[in-house]
Formats: structure tokens, C-alpha cells, sequence
């Protein structure tokens, strides 16, 4: 009876455990079903909403600002800032801005204001002069006088162009020249280097008498005279070229031809050349400074309607740490560039090209920036700017300017500009 009895327990406490086991596979398969079915409709949610957002992209330029909007929550910003400004030139209207008033250092974006400066008040024919004179009499073989070479500032006057100088002066006949060689670098002040620039840059020499980007121009123009066979009886001088005197020959190079390098290659020489010519005149003979090219830069300002005592242009170059501008100022050159046939039709072409040449060669190399981007970048300690023109999807040309401060990596400057430019040009 009792055998019985714990025979018949045993197997319903069998029956019970079995089925609590049973039970909890059923409960674990559910589980795990459940959670196979949740990871499965999760990525079902996500996808459906990407087809959501490509199918129904909000109207332009709402999806520019919601696609900015989302870098910007990028966390470079915790320790950093930024000024933009984008600009649709088609519709003539504001997309987008952030700090756009801020004061800023431009670093060499300050080159493009440069440009479209020299472009305004010079314009595109205008060419650098380098010329020879002398002053004295020619008696058979020998010029008994002086000869003057009168500097124009202009950058690239390299080893063929002083072959040049020294054929012409052969050309006279004259195998002895009994007198002095003057130097006259009266087009600008005596400053050789820019306010505000560091003692510990590479920076340019600013001499407006230079052979290959050195300030050693006579004593390599006597050299070259004396290997030709001419020899010279007197000493190198300083001196403006007096009036009366005969020109041997000059060398003239074109405006957009500095401007190419300057903007692509962002030479600093080259744009601080270029900032000095903005104060030069022909029909004076008023010694230039970088104030003067700083007062040709705040007319245009002035004719954009704002006040050039709310920013401070140092130089040419934007080595200067005292350059501040916003990001609503550059805009202002570069939608007046594009309101002037003239000066955007020889400005853009100056201007780097993302993913293929310049100093955007290797940013934007793949997606619908690349080839699209025409922009001038900046790059200093702390900065990383970038300002230019692209062509959204619709066909709208926008101009933008962007300037990273308080960067520890340039690199980080360069991502974020490069995602804002991928952010304007995809569809």
C-alpha cells in the first residue's frame, strides 16, 4: 500500500517536474523569440526610416539646415567654436548661419578678400613691372653712369627673367659700366615683415625688389653682369630711379597670373604682393605701406555697407594675428565677386578644387563635393577656415564661409568643413 502510494507520487512529482521544464523551454523560446523578433522589427524601423527620409527629404533649403544642424552636435564643439555663413546666390537669400558676426582670424581665407579686392580695383589686366634704367652716356663700349633697377614687388621674377635683364644690357654694346647699381625698392616702406606675423613662422620677405623670392637682387644682377663679361666700376646702392633716366628693358607679368598661385598654392608671398599693389598708383610716387592696402580693402567694405572699424585687415597673407573678419564679412566679398562678371570669371578659376588640385587636392575626393568645391582654405595654429563656392543638387550656386577656432587639430577643422560641403551638394 505505501510502496503504492510513493510510486504513485514519484510519478506525478515526475509529471510536474517535467512539465515545469517544458514549461520554462516554452517561457526561454518565447524569449529569445521575442527578442529575435524585436532586433528584427528594430531593423526594420531603422530601414523603413531611411526609406521614410529619402522618399519624403524635407524642401529646400530645410534639409540644408537639418543636415547642418546635425554636425553641428558634433563633439569637437565642447571645446571649440565655429562661424558660418551660407549663402544661396541663385535665390539670392540666407540659408544658414551660426556666430556669423563673430570676430575671427581668417588665416588664408583672408587671401580671397585679397583677391577679389585686387580684382575690383585693379582688375584683371593689370600687370607687376619690373624695369631697368640707366642714367648717363654710352661712349663705344663703355656707359659711363648709373643703372637703376626699380623693383614692382613682383614675386615670381625668377633666374630668366634676369637672363633677360642681362641680354639687354649686352644689347647696349657695352662690355664696362663706370658707375654705381642702384637698388630702388621706393615702392613700399622699409618693413620687411608684416604686423602681428610670429618671429617663429616662415615668414616672406617683403622687398619689392626680389630674384627667386630672395632679397638679393643686385648683388645677384652684378654677378650675372660680370659672368657675361660686363665689368663694373662702382659699388651696390639704394636710391629712387631720378627722373631723365633711359629704360633698358622691364618684365610685366599679369595680375591673375600671381593671383593662380596665391589662391591655389596659398603663397603668402605672393598675396602679400598682392596687398601692396592695392596701394599702388602709377600717376603718384607716394611710398606704399600696409596701410594703404589695408584702405583699399575697408572701401569696399564700406560699399558693402557695414563698418570697417568692426574688423582689422593686418595684411595680405593672414599670417598676422591680428586679423579679425566674421564669416558674414567674407561672404560679402565673395557675393560680390559673383555679382561682377569680371571679377568671378577670373577669380574662380584661381580658386582650389576639392579632391583634385591646390591645397584641396587631397580633401573631398570621393562623394558630390568632389570637383565641386571651388574654395580657399585657411590653416594657423587654432584655425582651420575654409571659404568658397558649390552647386547644390538643384542647381543653386552657394557661397559659404566657414571658420574653425579653438582647434587643438586642423584636422578636425578640415572634417567638419568637409562635411558641411558634402552636406550642401548632395541631393
Amino acid at each position: 500500500m505505501i510502496n503504492n502510494v510513493l510510486y504513485r507520487h514519484g510519478i506525478t512529482t515526475v509529471v510536474f517536474g517535467l512539465a515545469f521544464i517544458f514549461s520554462f523551454i516554452r517561457v526561454e523560446a518565447q524569449e529569445i523569440k521575442a527578442v529575435e523578433d524585436y532586433e528584427e522589427a528594430d531593423t526594420l524601423v531603422e530601414d523603413t526610416t531611411k526609406y521614410i527620409e529619402e522618399k519624403h527629404e524635407l524642401p529646400w533649403p530645410q534639409n540644408i539646415r537639418a543636415r547642418i544642424d546635425k554636425l553641428m552636435e558634433s563633439s569637437i564643439f565642447t571645446t571649440s567654436t565655429v562661424g558660418m555663413e551660407i549663402y544661396d546666390l541663385t535665390a539670392d537669400s540666407t540659408i544658414y548661419t551660426y556666430n556669423e558676426r563673430q570676430l575671427m582670424r581668417p588665416a588664408s581665407t583672408l587671401k580671397m578678400i585679397v583677391a577679389v579686392t585686387a580684382l575690383d580695383r585693379l582688375g584683371s589686366s593689370y600687370k607687376y613691372t619690373t624695369s631697368l634704367h640707366y642714367k648717363g652716356d654710352i661712349d663705344s663700349t663703355t656707359l659711363t653712369g648709373d643703372v637703376y633697377c626699380k623693383g614692382g614687388f613682383d614675386p615670381a621674377f625668377n633666374n630668366s627673367d634676369m637672363d633677360m635683364f642681362v641680354e639687354a644690357v649686352k644689347q647696349l654694346g657695352i662690355d664696362t659700366i663706370r658707375g654705381d647699381i642702384y637698388a630702388d625698392v621706393t615702392m613700399k616702406d622699409k618693413d620687411r615683415l608684416g604686423e602681428g606675423w610670429c618671429w617663429d613662422d616662415d615668414n616672406p620677405v617683403l622687398s619689392p625688389l626680389l630674384i627667386n623670392r630672395k632679397d638679393e637682387f643686385v648683388q645677384y644682377f652684378k654677378a650675372r653682369l660680370e659672368k657675361a663679361g660686363i665689368y663694373i666700376d662702382g659699388e651696390m646702392k639704394e636710391d629712387h630711379t631720378p627722373y631723365g633716366t633711359h629704360e633698358i628693358c622691364r618684365k610685366e607679368r599679369l595680375l591673375c597670373d600671381i593671383m593662380k598661385r596665391m589662391m591655389k598654392r596659398s603663397d603668402n608671398l605672393y598675396a602679400e604682393s598682392m596687398f601692396y599693389q592695392l596701394a599702388a598708383d602709377a600717376s603718384t610716387s607716394r611710398v606704399t605701406s600696409a596701410r594703404h592696402g589695408r584702405q583699399a580693402v575697408n572701401r569696399l567694405i564700406t560699399k558693402f555697407g557695414l563698418k570697417p572699424s568692426h574688423y582689422y585687415i593686418a595684411d595680405g597673407s593672414g599670417l598676422s594675428l591680428y586679423n579679425y573678419v566674421s564669416p558674414h564679412l567674407e561672404i560679402q566679398f565673395l557675393r560680390h565677386a559673383y555679382a561682377n562678371k569680371s571679377i568671378y570669371e577670373n577669380l574662380l578659376p584661381t580658386m582650389p578644387i576639392a579632391g583634385v588640385d591646390g591645397t584641396l587636392s587631397k580633401r573631398m575626393r570621393r562623394g558630390y563635393a568632389h570637383e565641386n568645391v571651388k574654395a580657399k582654405t585657411g590653416t594657423v595654429t587654432g584655425v582651420s577656415a575654409l571659404a568658397g563656392y558649390c552647386t547644390a543638387a538643384n542647381g543653386h550656386v552657394l557661397c559659404f564661409s566657414i571658420i574653425n577656432m579653438g582647434i587643438r587639430h586642423s584636422s578636425s577643422g578640415r572634417n567638419f568643413q568637409d562635411r558641411v560641403c558634402e552636406a550642401l551638394c548632395r541631393p
